[in-house]
């Protein structure tokens, strides 16, 4: 089991409804150790004023003149270590080496790595000014689930991370990174995309339209990013080296080994695999070129707002076919939702919800009203109406406590990864594919068509904003 397999499995633990990201105050960094004092020694050379450390970065106090490690990147307030870009090449090349990709020219992995590591530093930084934050037994679920995903217990994921040289307690706080940078993509701009009604109405009449049988794409691909502002120059730049990526490839270059090398896109060390797509998910320009080759066959570079793009159709098959759908139960359900938060406690928002639910069943207060006043989700506007449910439309927790629900009952307060629910389920029924999921479904379509582009674009606006600074090999 690779790290690569542990982070797909993580997006499955912990994906569901779209949810805020957990505010919090960081703790100020603790003080740095004072430096043991040497022993004198006789007719020692008096020593060279040290320059004054980075900001965020303390070095470790030693006896001996021997560099234990040094910055290889200021990222704003922060540095990258040597060791730590050190530590990263080595388990990138295991994992590569592992899936049979060709490894790019050292340097070229290096460069690569290093511009990966300063882009999650800069947005991990922005998570910790936005004050997001995991506590433990968010992560202690998190953890759980990925275990539960690989059919091990805890103890037997632990076991199998440190047979291959991963210590837990990195594999803990790694999956703790995940997490927060999922929240934050969630924040800053899941929750930013919209979908219009006449874009849903104009890709449902696309697809009814389409006469050709819907495909599905594998693919790989290779970025040549445009930054921010870029001057013309720098334009005709980047469009020079996708020019050269391109006559490599057509020359017979291995495409693997051109993404691990050249590629600016998140997925440049897996070779630039993206994997399986449904045509119609696809951005139209890349759609346009991909349905004109064979598999195996590359496409021209493309230009997109993100950069150049040169595509590899991996390979192609025709989508599975609709079958009939059965009659699926719908529930239309509303929810009080209370987030844990530093000045909220998971017990006080559990006794905090079981007043509610009292006042409820006294018929003191109205459910709606409770919502609007006192719900942590953006429903409460609505009074915590969600609409009709679909199954699958909500996290496990919340769907088996409403399934369990009459209409018209309350349940107790119930935990999610969001935090703690009452919910009321107001009715129920049975329906076959309806036009309202037709729609929903285009809409979710839409979504991740846009959504991709825009996680691109936040990720390169986010880095082009950091302060960088690459320090030479001798400092």
């Amino acid at each position: 089991m690779h790290q690569l397999k542990i982070a797909t499995v993580l997006l499955c633990a912990i994906s569901g409804a779209t949810t805020s990201s957990v505010w919090a105050q960081q703790a100020a960094p603790a003080p740095a150790a004072k430096p043991a004092a040497a022993a004198p020694a006789p007719a020692a050379k008096p020593a060279a004023a040290a320059p004054a450390p980075v900001k965020g970065f303390t070095p470790p106090a030693s006896s001996s003149g021997q560099t234990i490690d040094s910055i290889a990147v200021v990222v704003n307030d922060d540095v990258i270590t040597r060791n730590e870009v050190a530590a990263r090449i080595k388990s990138v090349e295991q994992r590569m080496k592992a899936q049979n990709i060709p490894l790019p020219d050292p340097a070229d992995l290096r460069r690569q790595l290093l511009e990966r590591m300063i882009v999650e530093r800069a947005q991990m930084q922005l998570a910790k000014e936005m004050g997001v934050r995991v506590d433990d037994l968010t992560l202690d679920r998190a953890i759980g689930r990925i275990a539960e995903q690989q059919k091990m217990t805890v103890q037997e994921l632990r076991n199998q991370m440190e047979k291959e040289g991963t210590p837990f307690a990195t594999f803990r706080e790694e999956i703790r990174d995940e997490i927060i940078m999922q929240r934050l993509r969630e924040h800053e701009v899941d929750a930013k995309i919209q979908i219009s009604d006449s874009e849903v109405d104009n890709f449902l009449e696309a697809e009814k339209a389409a006469a050709s049988e819907q495909v599905e794409l594998n693919l790989a691909q290779i970025l040549v990013r445009i930054p921010e502002n870029s001057s013309p120059e720098q334009i005709a730049a980047r469009r020079a080296r996708a020019e050269e990526v391109s006559r490599q490839l057509r020359t017979g270059a291995d495409f693997a080994k051109m993404a691990a090398t050249y590629s600016d896109a998140s997925d440049a060390l897996s070779g630039g695999d993206i994997g399986w797509r449904q045509s119609d998910r696809l951005p139209p320009l890349f759609t346009e070129q991909l349905l004109k080759l064979k598999p195996g066959q590359i496409t021209p570079i493309i230009k997109s707002n993100t950069g150049f793009h040169i595509l590899k159709l991996v390979d192609r098959r025709s989508a599975a076919e609709a079958q009939a759908v059965a009659a699926v139960q719908q529930t239309h359900a509303r929810h009080i939702l209370l987030k844990v938060t530093p000045t909220l406690s998971a017990a006080e928002a559990k006794r905090k919800l079981l007043e509610l639910k009292e006042r409820l069943d006294n018929k003191a207060a109205k459910f709606e009203d409770l919502a609007r006043l006192f719900s942590n989700d953006g429903s409460a506007a609505k009074g915590g109406d969600l609409g009709w449910l679909y199954p699958g439309d909500t996290v496990p927790e919340f769907e088996t406590a409403m399934n369990a629900l009459k209409p018209g009952e309350v349940s107790q307060p119930i935990e999610s990864s969001f935090g703690f629910h009452l919910i009321e389920v107001l009715e129920r029924k049975s329906d076959d594919v309806s036009k309202e999921k037709k729609r929903a479904a285009a809409r979710n379509a839409l979504r991740e068509r846009k959504l991709e582009e825009a996680t691109e674009n936040w990720a390169r606006e986010v880095r082009d904003r950091a302060y960088v600074e690459f320090r030479a090999d001798d400092q």
